[in-house]
């Protein structure tokens, strides 16, 4: 170890921790508001990155036939609820509208010629394709049961990981993909080489980080869901709706996960099953963080990918290993610090 390796390390780890840290933030926010644990957070990941990968290699994207078919099982079940509840113009309108909009999305990933689309072109296609899936996500496995015990949520929430591995399975195959890099540019510092996808991916999270954080201050919509974060039926009786609070954070958590994959995608070879292991090491930031603060979340995941890039170098066959039992001291001090509550039977 000298110098040198160490700050290619130390480059390594921050540009993983920021991802972390982002998916760290997203686990925080969707548990707050919802109580649900969003295992399947990592398959955004994956979707988006080997959706890129798709798009710029000339393969079907098949995932845009995913979009429209979830769409459809979510207008059928908003309209069952409109046909019980009386039928209202704007809703049924509203309906249409969705539909139209999978359609379209379908109509263009079929007909435009992706492998010729600026990389811009593709980033944006990707993410009208995926963020959706995030508010759908929750209107049809989640909102039924909002009010269920957060065992049934998280159990729900890990069935759902499972059949959108499988989906992945389908859509994507079983190889991994890696695109290509946003600029191939180089930066010499001293011995040290720092490549620009690097510094894209710390930048553009850097960016998620505070815009989240502006949006959550200074917004209507923001304030709102902290409102929900903060105190569930309290927002509720000031009229601020449940399931729009669910449908926001999804959406939000989908955003970040597609965007971390599309920055991850020219760094590492993502296979359709790599997502859970990305997502539980930002969860074990967000324990760090005691799934309520988004400061101490947001430094533990960067300490977490510190930690994963040297444990590397020094025990490469044991770093899962290094990373995950991270969680046992803090788990372990929350214990003793918490007040514990006898049930009464």
């Amino acid at each position: 170890m000298n110098f040198q390796i160490a700050m290619l390390l130390g480059q390594d780890g921050i540009t993983n921790g920021a991802i972390y840290a982002l998916l760290a933030l997203s686990i925080i926010l969707v548990f707050t508001v919802t109580r649900i644990l969003l295992i399947p957070l990592g398959e955004f990941v994956t979707f988006g990155a080997l959706t890129m990968y798709a798009f710029q290699s000339g393969q079907d994207s098949s995932i845009v036939w995913l979009l429209m078919g979830m769409m459809a099982l979510d207008v059928g079940l908003d309209l069952k609820q409109l046909v019980s509840n009386g039928v209202e113009a704007r809703k049924a309108q509203w309906m249409g509208l969705k539909l139209a909009y999978a359609l379209i999305m379908v109509i263009l990933i079929e007909t435009l010629p992706m492998q010729e689309i600026h990389m811009a072109g593709q980033v944006l296609l990707t993410l009208l394709i995926l963020v959706p899936l995030g508010p759908i996500m929750y209107r049809i496995f989640f909102q039924p049961i909002a009010s269920a015990q957060p065992l049934v949520l998280l159990i729900v929430s890990i069935a759902v990981h499972v059949a959108m591995v499988g989906v992945g399975l389908l859509m994507f195959g079983p190889e991994g993909g890696r695109t290509a890099p946003f600029s191939d540019a180089t930066f010499q510092i001293g011995n040290v080489m720092f490549k620009s996808q690097t510094l894209w991916v710390i930048l553009v999270s850097i960016f998620l980080i505070v815009s989240l954080f502006l949006a959550f201050e200074r917004t209507l919509y923001g304030k709102a869901l902290r409102a929900t974060a903060v105190n569930r039926m309290g927002a509720r009786l000031m009229g601020i709706s449940p399931d729009f609070a669910g449908k926001a954070t999804f959406a939000l958590a989908a955003f970040i996960g597609v965007a971390s994959g599309i920055l991850i995608a020219p760094i590492t070879t993502l296979y359709y099953d790599s997502g859970f292991i990305i997502s539980l090491k930002g969860f074990v930031g967000a324990i760090i963080g005691g799934l309520i603060s988004y400061p101490l979340a947001a430094i533990g995941a960067v300490a977490v990918g510190l930690i994963e890039a040297f444990s590397m170098f020094w025990a490469s066959n044991y770093k899962e290993i290094i990373v995950f039992t991270l969680i046992i001291p803090f788990l372990l001090w929350r214990s003793l610090k918490s007040n514990h509550v006898e049930d009464e039977e």
